[in-house]
Parts: C-alpha cells; structure tokens; sequence
C-alpha cells in the first residue's frame, strides 16, 4: 500500500467515524475539549499502525480501547484534573454540541456514575458491544463487565430519581380545534 493511498484509506474511515468517536470520548470525560483532545491522540495513534490494524480486523474497536486507555491515563494524571474556576462554568457547553435537554440531563446524571461503571455503560448502550466485547476491550472478566453495568444503572436511575421532573405540557392537545 503506498503512502497516498494509505492516508487517503485513513482519512476516509477517520470522516466515517469520528464524530461517534467523539461522542463516546464526551461521555466517558463529560468534556468536549477533553473529548476533542482524546479523539485526536487515539487517531493519531491510530494512524501510526493504520495498516496493521486494518489487516487485523475493525479498526473501531481498537480506536475504542485506545480511548478507553487515554480516558484511564488523563484521570490519574493529578495536574491534568485542575480546573480554574473560571472553566467550570463553560466546561459542559460545546458550540457545536447538539442535544436536546432530555439529552444534557441523562448526560448530566451519567457523569455522576463512577467513572469505571460510566466507561462500562458507554462500552455496553452507546457503542453497542455485547458484555465479552466490553470486556475483551477493557481486559477484564465478562462477570465484572455485567456487575459495572448493573452498579452503573442502578446509580444513573438512582440519580435520575432525586431530579426534579420539569412540567411539560403538550403545545397542542391531539384532536382540539
């Protein structure tokens, strides 16, 4: 494979998919710059073994791994996990974000799972693997992957329980004039 082709094959599959990569790299750190951050060392890492991994199967789930490890890296960085208060406010919002409220608050309440259950939980409902996936990917038994994500949903539900419903009222009532 030549240099040209090689980059232009890359360049396809990274057009493909890095906005899902994206997303699922918001979900696990809940910060879009973060996100954007992780993304594009997990692509450039990518890049440097692009024709072993295509040869070896699905690039994705190597990305996914690779995301996985950045996210595991960044959070036991100490000096990496201060943020000035002055970036707190600004940290959830992304000009280019585009989720409705019913989004931002699920989102909002994932965030306050831990973080190894909200990996499993990403793994598992966003990316859709199946519970050996998820647990081949982060190197762990299936038992562990399936007891994270029944820990997990039970602390999202618990969070989305203390919230407070917003009254919603329909804008028209179905078969009113």
């Amino acid at each position: 494979m030549t240099d040209h082709s090689r980059e232009s094959e890359f360049r396809t599959w990274v057009l493909e998919h890095r906005t899902r990569l994206r997303t699922t790299a918001f979900l696990l750190c809940g910060d879009w710059y973060l996100a954007d951050d992780l993304v594009q060392d997990a692509l450039g890492r990518l890049y440097s073994r692009w024709g072993k991994v295509v040869a070896g199967g699905d690039p994705r789930a190597y990305v996914r791994r690779i995301l996985c490890n950045l996210h595991t890296d960044y959070r036991r960085r100490p000096a990496r996990r201060e943020i000035s208060e002055a970036d707190v406010a600004s940290l959830h919002a992304h000009p280019h974000a585009s989720m409705d409220e019913r989004d931002d608050e699920l989102i909002a309440a994932l965030l306050t799972v831990p973080v190894g259950q909200r990996t499993v939980l990403v793994l598992r409902f966003f990316e859709d693997l199946s519970v050996e996936q998820a647990a081949a990917l982060l190197r762990t038994s299936p038992g562990n992957v399936k007891s994270q994500t029944s820990r997990g949903l039970e602390a999202l539900r618990s969070v989305l329980r203390t919230r407070p419903t917003k009254d919603v009222r329909p804008t028209r009532i179905e078969g009113a004039s």
